[in-house]
């Protein structure tokens, strides 16, 4: 069963001979615990395309779907409120509050949103990603590869319908981005999580359980 469908996806700037076409008719499919990579180089679209699947940017035409909501509809305080509870981001720069501690880095999303923290499923994903001894640091006391682990709890901690995660080793050495990448694999799979990851690295993409390319606002 899908839990995001892209429906002819279309991102245009400017007009005339100055019009760029970042998105140009995309449509894709995601099942419902699905790995899924996009793989492209540096103006591909890849960027564009997960911003528009996250609800971060609005296409110039067609639709996208998420659990059975159609996001291109939703405006302003909706459409925040959606993410919040429906979407799990992980960013490249990992996005961390630098003044409060890993734990309430964690649980920010499910504060924002009113809700009850599950303790024991919240304290499951700390254990599996191994920051059971850090939950009182602040991310600057933290290497990459761990304040990527943070990012990579706090985007599960709210049990989101998919995670959006873009290029989440871009900022990381070879050797951390398999590590972190193994972790994202492995707590997807535990937690019967769907993921969507941008990449322009080919080993990276491979570790998804299916990739796709991207090349001038096309898939190909």
């Amino acid at each position: 069963m899908s839990i995001l469908v892209a429906e002819h996806l279309k991102k245009y700037y400017g007009e005339g001979e100055t019009l760029v076409k970042a998105l140009d008719d995309v449509s894709l499919q995601v099942e419902r615990g699905e790995f899924l990579s996009i793989i492209g180089t540096s103006g591909s679209g890849k960027s564009t395309l997960l911003h528009m699947l996250g609800g971060l940017d609005n296409p110039t035409a067609g639709k996208v779907i998420i659990d059975d909501k159609d996001i291109s509809n939703l405006k302003g305080d909706e459409l925040c409120i959606f993410r919040r509870r429906k979407i799990g981001f992980i960013f490249q720069s990992f996005n961390l509050v630098p003044s409060i501690s890993v734990y309430e880095n964690i649980i920010l999303p499910l504060q924002l949103d009113g809700k009850k923290v599950d303790k024991e499923f919240v304290e499951n994903v700390i254990e599996t990603l191994g920051l059971g001894n850090k939950l009182d640091r602040i991310p600057s006391k933290l290497s990459g590869g761990q304040q990527q682990r943070v990012a990579i709890a706090r985007a599960l901690a709210s049990k989101p319908a998919i995670i959006l995660a873009d290029e989440p080793t871009g900022n990381l050495d070879s050797k951390t981005s398999q590590d972190v990448l193994g972790l994202l694999k492995t707590t997807g799979k535990k937690f019967d999580q769907t993921i969507v990851m941008i990449t322009h690295n080919d080993e990276i993409a491979q570790m998804a359980d299916r990739t796709i390319r991207i090349e001038d606002g096309h898939i190909v």
